[in-house]
């Protein structure tokens, strides 16, 4: 969200710079307009809600990968010591 406003911010400074004080003043009522609107806002809620979702998701299934559960493998022992099946030497 800020990297957006920042670069709104600097184009709208650019093309107000370039189109002189008047154009820049309409180019930032109308952006302001824009980003208050009603469905520009429920807009960006329900893509922040998608965001967070995926967010949500995404660390559950890093968290899954890096946690293996007793489903996942099974500890063996052997003479030299215990031993998961799938491949990963169980600390003890």
């Amino acid at each position: 969200m800020k990297l957006s406003f920042l670069l709104g911010a600097a184009i709208g400074y650019v093309l107000g710079a370039r189109a002189g004080r008047e154009r820049y003043e309409a180019i930032v009522k109308f952006a302001r307009q824009v980003v208050g609107s009603q469905t520009v806002q429920s807009s960006a809620g329900v893509l922040q809600a998608q965001v967070d979702e995926l967010r949500h998701r995404a660390a559950g299934a890093v968290s899954s990968k890096l946690r293996p559960t007793q489903a996942d493998s099974t500890t063996t022992m052997t003479a030299a010591g215990p031993v998961m099946t799938d491949g990963y030497l169980a600390e003890g």
